[in-house]
């Protein structure tokens, strides 16, 4: 985790920090980023990023958190039904997807980091930072599933702690094949047809 003496630097070289590691690990990934350029980037000493941060890893889990905040506040909540029934759930679900896809396709770095993120499970540290940001997100993803019970859009007749570990791993293996297809072009990410199958794993 992050040093909590970075957060009582001056918001200005936090950002100029994290901008700079932004630049890096968008440009190369995790694995050929230089801890180096992004030093000489922000214009601070070795010993002074050490002080903040425990290492390339622990820099790289900050600044994936710290953006994918940042998206996360911008597309919004999932737009919950206000009628009732399956498909207007599913439709809700949709559309945030839709809505998330549309937000990477503008902010390129983000989506690069985005690839990045998701390619470097084979490091340990990274693991354990994704493992705990899915951790975080299981209580937004049980408020989901329980609304989408309520109008009978998801089924009630396994653990609740199975369908968020479906809900998770699918959820998981779709980015990964969504962010290797390309964001911009004449042919859209098939959002419909993802979304789709996670509705006939986690539907009654």
């Amino acid at each position: 985790m992050v040093r909590p003496r970075f957060a009582k630097l001056p918001l200005a070289q936090q950002q100029a920090i994290l901008r700079a590691a932004l630049d890096e690990f968008a440009a190369h990934g995790f694995h050929d980023a230089s801890l180096n350029r992004i030093i000489e980037a922000a214009g601070i000493s070795k010993g002074s990023m050490y002080y903040y941060f425990d290492g390339k890893e622990d820099l790289f889990a900050h600044v994936a958190r710290v953006e994918f905040v940042r998206v996360f506040a911008a597309v919004g909540p999932v737009a919950l039904p206000t009628e009732p029934g399956p498909d207007a759930f599913w439709s809700g679900v949709e559309g945030y997807y839709r809505d998330s896809a549309a937000a990477l396709a503008t902010r390129p770095q983000l989506a690069a980091l985005v690839r990045g993120w998701l390619a470097a499970s084979d490091n340990p540290a990274l693991a354990r930072a994704q493992h705990e940001m899915e951790q975080a997100v299981t209580p937004w993803i049980e408020r989901l599933l329980d609304a989408g019970r309520a109008v009978g859009a998801v089924r009630t007749d396994l653990p609740s702690g199975l369908l968020i570990a479906v809900a998770l791993g699918m959820g998981r293996a779709m980015d990964t094949w969504l962010m290797a297809q390309p964001l911009e072009g004449t042919a859209p990410p098939p959002i419909g047809a993802l979304v789709g199958m996670l509705r006939r794993a986690l539907q009654p």
